[in-house]
């Protein structure tokens, strides 16, 4: 069997394994050395290939679906820099637990270290951010190597999808031609057969079978005990994307009579689920050093990732003595140094395994310590709604109070970072609508988020909606091109106050007329051109009725809209600090006649 034809195989059992491991999407940026896994996928029927010019681009919109499915998304790329591109996708797949098995052809090893072009040093490329990273063995189609590429196939889906999932890198050196030459399979039986046609009716050549990390009877009992003693307690729940935690949360709250301080990405804020002790004002109140201080929680139970709101970290620090169990399936998301108990476990089993046990033996809550979070909860988000009525202004908070009652149940919110995803936490309250949040707060980078949004648009059945600073939609633009090519629906809420906002904020501001060329950075664009550029949509509003009515027009259209916000940084720093003192007199009114009785 000449080379061409023994490509074929070798890169067609890998590819058709990646189907039956449950692949059901690729995504690539175009290239020569890549010809032939690029071609076996296209071939593919069981998995749809999405095509892009731009490989960050590319990496980031499979982030997206990868995300959204939390399924593993093969990502495939040529030799060279094009690799390099895949690295921010990657860092931040690796730090918010997303599947990737990214494919990178390659030179040849003959071709390495004597200059020939596209020729980088490829291996281990991604360092520590990929999961599990394999030099690809050189194509051949001897039964031993398709069993071979059939097993990795199915050992890189695999461990891109376990716990805690994450990116798997697969280098693949490949020789000219490039061209796979498709040949009959050899008339064989046995083992032999095996490896050219795979395992029979479909199967997968290598099924991984992995149970849920269920917590043993001895480590519940032993929590449960801690958690009966001590009736002041709070639920932090951080981001996740984990539909049965949740319910999960709502039920052990209940029983303990614990406040769940639920970050929109943490999927508790909004839905169906019992939300009577869901807490969605605290990062408004806690900033009052009174309230903080009266709201002293005996211990503190971590569900999901690092928290977005800064005043709630604060709280946790300033609570130090608190006991703190921080709760994960395999990491230590505590940045703060304070973890009394780490345990891993699943996060949902366990917060239901606890309030069995915690009703088993009586635990009875002390209702005044709810009671409490509530009402000044309550408090905190009438004075937030009274302050934003005030504001007729465009302002970046007001976008995520209106949102709130423009979005319908089964849409998603993503949010950029910087200020964008803390805006959404501070502003965007609770409902029993059905709505998803989603950010990257892996490596909490303004790169790529358009891409990813995007990816998140083509894996979803409902609306989108990004809301997303200036400089990071300029520094994704390329990633617009995703929407009309692959005939996406989404709503881009564009909040441009020219330049980097969050900088306002920050001590930064304090450096006078260097500020600007340092940190404000303006940029003076004009973003409707960029939206002409890709056959996008745009309106630019500059009233709430007018936000309202762009907002609604691009959520019952079938394409991507830009709905952009003109703001003024150093206003909207105004605007925000207008809040706190209300929010504040607010909260006192409650919280200290209340734990002073």
């Amino acid at each position: 069997m000449n080379y061409q034809a023994a490509l074929a195989a070798y890169v067609g059992a890998f590819v058709d394994e990646l189907a039956r491991a449950g692949v059901r999407h690729a995504c690539f940026a175009p290239g020569s050395r890549s010809t032939p896994l690029v071609l076996a996928l296209a071939r593919e029927p069981r998995i749809r290939l999405w095509d892009h010019l731009d490989e960050r681009s590319a990496a980031f919109f499979a982030l997206g679906l990868a995300k959204a499915l939390r399924e593993p998304v093969a990502l495939v790329c040529t030799s060279g820099t094009a690799a390099a591109n895949f690295l921010p996708a990657v860092i931040e797949a690796h730090y918010s637990r997303v599947p990737l098995l990214v494919l990178t052809a390659d030179r040849p090893p003959e071709l390495r270290d004597v200059g020939a072009p596209q020729a980088i040093d490829q291996l281990r490329l991604y360092g520590p951010y990929a999961k599990w990273f394999v030099e690809v063995a050189l194509p051949e189609a001897t039964p031993t190597l398709l069993r071979y590429a059939r097993t990795l196939a199915a050992r890189a889906a695999a461990t891109a999808r376990a716990e805690p999932a994450g990116p798997v890198h697969l280098n693949f050196p490949l020789r000219e031609p490039l061209i796979p030459l498709a040949a009959e399979s050899p008339d064989v039986s046995g083992p032999e057969a095996l490896a050219w046609l795979g395992r029979p009716e479909g199967q997968p050549f290598a099924r991984v079978l992995a149970g849920s990390k269920q917590p043993d009877t001895s480590l519940v009992r032993e929590l449960a005990r801690l958690l009966a003693e001590l009736p002041r307690g709070v639920i932090v729940a951080g981001p996740q994307s984990d539909e049965a935690l949740p319910p999960a949360l709502a039920r052990l709250a209940s029983t303990l009579g614990y406040p769940i301080l639920a970050d929109p990405l943490s999927q508790a804020r909004c839905g169906p689920h019992d939300r009577a002790l869901v807490v969605d004002a605290y990062d408004a109140f806690l900033r009052d050093p009174e309230v903080a201080g009266a709201l002293a929680p005996q211990v503190v139970l971590r569900f999901g990732a690092v928290p977005t709101s800064k005043p709630l970290l604060l709280y946790l620090e300033r609570h130090a003595g608190a006991r703190q169990v921080v709760v994960d399936p395999a990491g230590w998301p505590d940045p703060l140094h304070l973890a009394s108990h780490v345990v891993h476990a699943d996060p949902a089993a366990l917060a239901g395994a606890l309030a069995i046990q915690l009703a088993a033996v009586g635990r009875r809550p002390d209702p005044a310590w709810g009671e409490t979070w509530r009402a000044v909860d309550a408090r905190a988000r009438a004075a937030i709604a009274d302050e934003l009525a005030r504001i007729e202004e465009p302002f970046e908070g007001r976008v995520f109070a209106e949102l709130a009652a423009l979005l319908p149940d089964g849409a998603t919110l993503f949010a950029g970072n910087s200020m964008p995803v803390r805006d959404l936490d501070t502003f965007f309250p609770g409902s029993g609508r059905r709505l998803c949040f989603l950010a990257n707060r892996g490596a909490n980078g303004i790169d790529g988020v358009v891409s990813t949004a995007l990816g998140t648009a083509a894996a979803l059945a409902g609306p989108l909606a990004l809301v997303i600073g200036d400089l990071s939609f300029y520094h994704d633009m390329n990633g617009l091109l995703a929407a009309r090519r692959h005939g996406l629906r989404a709503t881009i809420v564009l909040l441009n106050n020219d330049g980097g906002g969050i900088f306002s904020f920050l001590p930064q501001a304090e450096h006078g007329e260097q500020f600007e060329r340092l940190f404000g950075t303006p940029h003076g664009l004009d973003f409707r051109h960029a939206a002409a550029l890709y056959g996008l949509a745009f309106t630019r509003v500059e009233s709430w009725p007018a936000f309202r009515e762009a907002v609604q027009a691009s959520l019952a259209s079938d394409g991507v809209s830009v709905v952009e916000v003109p703001t003024e940084r150093v206003r909207n720093v105004e605007l925000h600090r207008r809040i706190w003192p209300a929010v504040a007199q607010a909260a006192r009114g409650v919280v200290l006649p209340a734990l002073s009785r």
